[in-house]
């Protein structure tokens, strides 16, 4: 891929791709491989049964990556993540068995349930793009991008994320139930979803260049300051106790230029600033307790804060 513009065909080949198992979660997708394409992590919200193992399941089938799944429970080590050491008795030495973080797309399903202690085995893997095993510092295969998933009603035998680990993640995306017509058109498909036809949309090297081009996507001043008035919007909004850090702005910035790029362009527009500031912004800030009582949520917060920030 040597043109921004053709970025928007391979997502174009890349959504034929995901639909022939996903009905109408168009939108999803493109944040998905935006965030890819961003070099950042993903955390899917929504209730079970709503496609949200098969989205990532098949958008690494067609972007020809290694997926790797991991079920989160209340028992899962560290070790069980990130891999260990084990004795060799043929070889009368020990050797490293590496463990499902060795993938392109991880699929941290239900990250919410395992311990703490199981959930920090993340954050090496996801702040610096590689996990350390027994002294022994290994470089995680790029691309590399978690995609956790987590039930947001069930909160019984949960251990809720930490706020660290939450602004580790660029963007969280809320999966809702689809519609009659998308019902309708799923069980219509049900064979061709169960026999999973997916081909290859794209090679590897296409998406090592296109994360290459993102740093190609110009942000203009205004563009910026916009960014900036957002963010210190959160901080000011009365129902908002902790507001968005600086973190928030670069990636904001960060995934704006992925949106563009995944458009065919090869500079940043406001619309695709508030296309994003949803999901990147959401997740990042707390509300104070009286916000919260009077079932206040976070996603609100943003619409409000998006609608009173001047467009430039």
């Amino acid at each position: 891929m040597s043109s921004i513009e053709g970025a928007k065909q391979v997502v174009d080949r890349m959504s034929q791709e995901v639909g022939k198992v996903v009905v109408g979660k168009s939108e999803e997708i493109k944040l998905i491989f935006a965030c890819l394409l961003a070099g950042g992590h993903l955390l899917l919200e929504g209730v079970p049964g709503v496609a949200k193992t098969t989205m990532a399941r098949a958008l690494a089938s067609s972007l020809s990556l290694e997926f790797q799944r991991i079920q989160f429970t209340p028992d899962l080590l560290p070790s069980d993540i990130i891999g260990t050491y084990v004795y060799d008795q043929k070889a009368s030495d020990f050797r490293l068995r590496k463990g499902p973080i060795f993938g392109n797309i991880v699929l941290a399903d239900e990250i919410n349930r395992a311990s703490p202690k199981t959930q920090s085995a993340l954050l090496e893997a996801m702040q610096e793009k590689q996990v350390t095993i027994e002294g022994t510092t290994l470089k995680l295969p790029p691309p590399f991008m978690v995609l956790a998933t987590q039930n947001p009603i069930e909160f019984e035998g949960t251990y809720p994320l930490p706020e660290a680990q939450i602004d580790r993640f660029l963007m969280r995306v809320r999966v809702d139930y689809p519609s009659r017509d998308e019902t309708m058109q799923l069980l219509k498909n049900l064979k061709s979803i169960h026999e999973w036809k997916i081909n290859s949309a794209v090679d590897q090297k296409t998406i090592d260049s296109l994360i290459e081009l993102r740093w190609n996507v110009h942000v203009e001043d205004t563009v910026l300051s916009y960014i900036i008035d957002l963010v210190e919007e959160s901080r000011k909004h009365k129902s908002v106790r902790l507001g968005a850090s600086p973190r928030a702005a670069t990636s904001l910035q960060t995934a704006a230029t992925a949106m563009a790029l995944i458009e065919g362009r090869n500079f940043v527009i406001p619309d695709d600033v508030k296309r994003i500031s949803t999901h990147v912004l959401a997740h990042r800030i707390i509300l104070n307790q009286e916000a919260i009582l009077d079932g206040v949520t976070q996603e609100a917060v943003v619409d409000e804060i998006v609608k009173s920030v001047k467009v430039p």
